[in-house]
């Protein structure tokens, strides 16, 4: 498990967050502070960690911090894959809150369970139509309850996009059977985002290997697109069904992230004015982010760099979603005063924008200046494989022909194979 950003609380102690989970929510100042203590108990995979949590599940509380905080505490119980917690979560099951019923559902999935009463009771829930059914197909799905095929076969034509892949893809597992794949894939072009984003976890799921090309045209965020890619490419090396020649168009056309090299969804009926454009920027819709990227290119390339600097310094640099962009945009334009924005950038360790990281790499590469060389290897040491790989990107741009140190036997196997053939290609 990935838990680069799991110990978001690092001055908080073990002790510290069982003694607020402990506390009955209204005797606490910060109504919060019990959700805060379950999600931070995940960094303590401790007996008495795993208790305190599954003593939650039992509070009976009906306020809604109550409920928040039960619900993190089944969340986290399924992260530390806790077996000693399914009883008491297997209860949550019937819990009228829906959503803690939801996590319920994923954490035995997390945890897995061959019990038949539990995986029926699971199967049942798809009779309810108050209960969130997408997550409980995907449950069926990872604990492989094939029994439930016939219940799962209904919610392929579903209404909602999201249900109606999960459906398609588990019952193409269950049945060993990928012809109607490409329904899933479909969604990669829904105009609702939700659908864009669940899609991707459902190819995965499959491991419907075909779907890479149409993963990386997909205009939604890069970090979905490439946890997809990364999964299917490792999964698929690992097995023999793929090699890197197959799957690095795919990956380098994520890392890169042009917006012309996407399937958009969205469209403009008339030219917009720059400052539309740049206000776009800031859309929650990552599909239309791209699209406003991309008449900014087309439309206005030479007042372009200076709005969006303005733009920056007033507000993106604070914003992950628009600073990512602007920033691709900078690179693109060429915009040489953006060298130190786009520096800084680089560097930026912030949680929320690490993708800008990556950005900026790419960034930097097209803007051309070679003093960005030593940037980049140092930006390069680091355990973000998907930074290193862009910076391997960007210093093959500016003409650095050696390998950089960060590359070593224990980097990220798709970073690896990248390296591998650079270095091939560069070398003839």
């Amino acid at each position: 498990m990935d838990r680069r950003f799991s110990n978001i609380f690092p001055g908080l102690s073990e002790e510290r967050a069982i003694a607020l989970l402990r506390t009955p929510t209204h005797e606490l100042e910060d109504k919060s502070d019990r959700y805060i203590a379950a999600a931070h108990l995940v960094n303590f995979p401790s007996e008495r960690a795993i208790n305190a949590l599954i003593d939650t599940l039992g509070d009976c509380e009906a306020d809604l911090d109550s409920r928040i905080a039960r619900r993190k505490a089944i969340e986290t119980l399924g992260r530390l894959q806790a077996s000693s917690a399914i009883p008491a979560i297997r209860q949550c099951l019937h819990d009228p809150d829906i959503y803690t019923v939801e996590n319920a559902v994923w954490a035995i999935g997390e945890i897995g369970t061959d019990d038949e009463t539990i995986l029926a009771e699971i199967a049942e829930l798809l009779s309810d139509p108050k209960q969130i059914h997408r997550i409980i197909i995907h449950g069926l799905a990872k604990l492989g309850y094939r029994a439930a095929l016939d219940t799962i076969l209904p919610f392929t034509c579903a209404e909602d996009p999201t249900v109606a892949s999960a459906a398609i893809a588990t019952v193409s597992r269950f049945k060993n059977d990928p012809s109607r794949m490409p329904e899933v894939v479909q969604f990669l072009q829904h105009p609702n985002i939700n659908a864009r984003r669940a899609c991707i976890q459902d190819l995965m799921d499959a491991r419907y290997y075909a779907a890479m090309p149409d993963i990386a045209a997909c205009p939604i965020s890069m970090v979905f697109r490439i946890r997809g890619i990364a999964h299917l490419a490792t999964t698929g090396m690992a097995t023999g069904e793929l090699t890197f020649a197959q799957i690095e168009p795919s990956l380098d056309a994520v890392i890169r992230d042009r917006p012309d090299e996407l399937n958009l969804v969205h469209d403009y009926p008339e030219p917009p004015a720059l400052d539309f454009l740049i206000n776009e920027l800031y859309h929650t819709d990552f599909g239309r982010c791209y699209l406003a990227s991309q008449a900014i290119l087309d439309l206005y390339p030479q007042p372009a760099p200076p709005a969006l600097i303005d733009t920056f310094v007033e507000k993106a640099w604070n914003d992950y979603g628009a600073h990512y962009h602007v920033i691709k945009l900078l690179g693109w334009l060429q915009y040489e005063p953006a060298y130190k924005v786009l520096v800084e950038s680089l560097h930026n360790k912030r949680p929320q924008f690490q993708k800008s990281r990556t950005a900026a790499a790419i960034a930097l590469g097209h803007l051309g200046d070679k003093r960005a060389i030593e940037e980049l290897k140092t930006a390069g040491e680091t355990p973000i494989w998907e930074l290193q790989y862009a910076c391997l990107m960007a210093l093959v741009q500016l003409g650095d022909s050696s390998i950089p140190q960060f590359i070593t036997e224990d980097t990220h196997p798709l970073l690896r194979a990248k390296a591998n053939l650079t270095a091939n290609a560069l070398s003839l």
